[in-house]
């Protein structure tokens, strides 16, 4: 389950930033993920609530947002987000596409006491 270590990266980094921001308490924490960070939401927090037992964050909201899969045709220029899986331009059917968004997996902020 590699939404353990997810989780555990995610710790990591509140720590730290409550540590230089002097907050003593984390209340929610809110994340981006993309739909293709192969990242399964409820194992996220599930991992996240249990490796947070006994720490600052304990009974902290994880705000999960899922970000869609976006892309732009390179012959065309047509941004479409992507549909089951097809990457395809549905304006001209060219396979040459630049994805723009769907593999994020970032901590946005977070708020503490």
């Amino acid at each position: 389950m590699h939404e353990m270590s997810i989780a555990q990266s995610i710790l990591d980094i509140i720590f730290q930033e409550s540590q230089n921001h002097k907050v003593s308490r984390v209340l929610s924490v809110s994340l981006k993920l993309g739909e293709l960070s192969a990242v399964q939401s409820e194992s996220l927090r599930f991992c996240f609530e249990l490796l947070s037992k006994g720490t600052l964050a304990e009974g902290a909201k994880l705000d999960i947002e899922r970000v869609q899969v976006t892309c732009q045709c390179q012959e065309c220029g047509s941004k479409f987000t992507v549909q089951e899986l097809v990457f395809t331009c549905p304006s001209c059917n060219s396979p040459k596409i630049d994805m723009l968004s769907g593999r994020e997996l970032s901590v946005e902020s977070f708020e503490g006491e």
